[in-house]
């Protein structure tokens, strides 16, 4: 892993097992927030259990941080938690150039892993998506994650160019968003990329088809939660692992399925939960108050319905199918 120290962590190839697209905290006027980043980093990975950080993603507001804030941030996050978890640094822009000179820069400042997202508002035809992402793949020695979410950039990463785009060394991974499971299965029985389940309602089905794990939304807020879906059905539980899928639902649909950005409803339950978050930058807008008492009744749901999932496994006696 390059350096990385992995004890403790369970899975530590290619990108983890347990990530979160984790949020970039600001400053009550609008400023980046180092160290309200470490705090983060440190409680996701330390005490939510997560191996894996995703940062300037689409969550971590990307398009709104300057090349500068996204090198401090990453700086800041190796530093709190790099020696025991997987950093994989956002770098996709729709410019090739820019692209190459973010992910040298987030070498150089020690992420483990690039997440590269298809080129966005200039739809390049298929090949284009193909150059562009070798191009990318090309300017450092990192394993890659590509990032298809067609539904943000409207050029979904065909098949046919993921199986191209697999037989590069350094492409290892995908970020999927593409909610194209049939997509996704031709690709894992094909090629040994490694699938992240992008959006939290597939984590399960995506695991149970030879998935790699998750680079979760809701995990920034309930990562304990999350990481015991995979838990469960990486013991062999697949009926505990449903169970926990299922009751996250109500938090899955509040953050991701309602409408609102997945960043607005996050950092509203990360200030409830007195954590590291601060406003939203324009164009999005922070989560008023009535949006953030439902988005605390669904994390509420959720958490509730996750420890009775549990307390029903624990009453269950030994060699008794739950």
């Amino acid at each position: 892993m390059m350096g990385l120290h992995t004890s403790g962590m369970e899975n530590p190839t290619p990108f983890g097992r347990t990530a979160v697209a984790m949020v970039t905290p600001f400053t009550a006027d609008g400023e980046l927030d180092p160290d309200g980043a470490q705090r983060l980093a440190t409680r996701l990975v330390d005490e939510g259990g997560c191996d894996a950080l995703v940062l300037s993603g689409t969550t971590g507001e990307s398009p709104t941080t300057s090349d500068a804030e996204k090198e401090t941030l990453l700086r800041a996050v190796a530093e709190a938690v790099g020696d025991r978890a997987w950093i994989t640094a956002g770098v996709g822009t729709s410019d090739t150039r820019h692209t190459v000179e973010l992910a040298r820069a987030a070498e150089r400042a020690g992420a483990h892993g690039l997440l590269v997202v298809t080129p966005y508002y200039s739809r390049p035809p298929q090949e284009a998506v193909a150059h562009h992402l070798r191009t990318v793949a090309d300017a450092t020695g990192l394993p890659v994650m590509l990032y298809d979410i067609p539904g943000r950039t409207g050029t979904a990463l065909a098949a046919d160019t993921l199986l191209r785009l697999a037989g590069h060394p350094r492409i290892a991974a995908v970020k999927d968003c593409g909610n194209d499971l049939l997509k996704s299965a031709k690709v894992l029985a094909a090629t040994d990329l490694a699938y992240y389940a992008g959006s939290d309602e597939q984590i399960l089905p995506l695991r149970a088809l030879g998935g790699a794990g998750c680079v979760s939304t809701a995990g920034n807020v309930a990562p304990r939660a999350v990481r015991a879906v995979l838990d469960a059905h990486d013991a062999g539980d697949t009926a505990g692992a449903a169970r926990r899928q299922l009751a996250l639902i109500p938090l899955i649909e509040a953050v991701t399925g309602s409408g609102t950005p997945g960043t607005v409803a996050v950092k509203a339950l990360l200030a409830h939960l007195g954590l590291p978050a601060g406003p939203v930058r324009g164009p999005l807008l922070d989560a008023d108050a009535a949006l953030t008492s439902r988005l605390v009744d669904a994390l509420r749901t959720a958490l509730d319905r996750t420890a009775d999932a549990e307390a029903r496994e624990s009453a269950v006696p030994a060699g008794v199918p739950g």
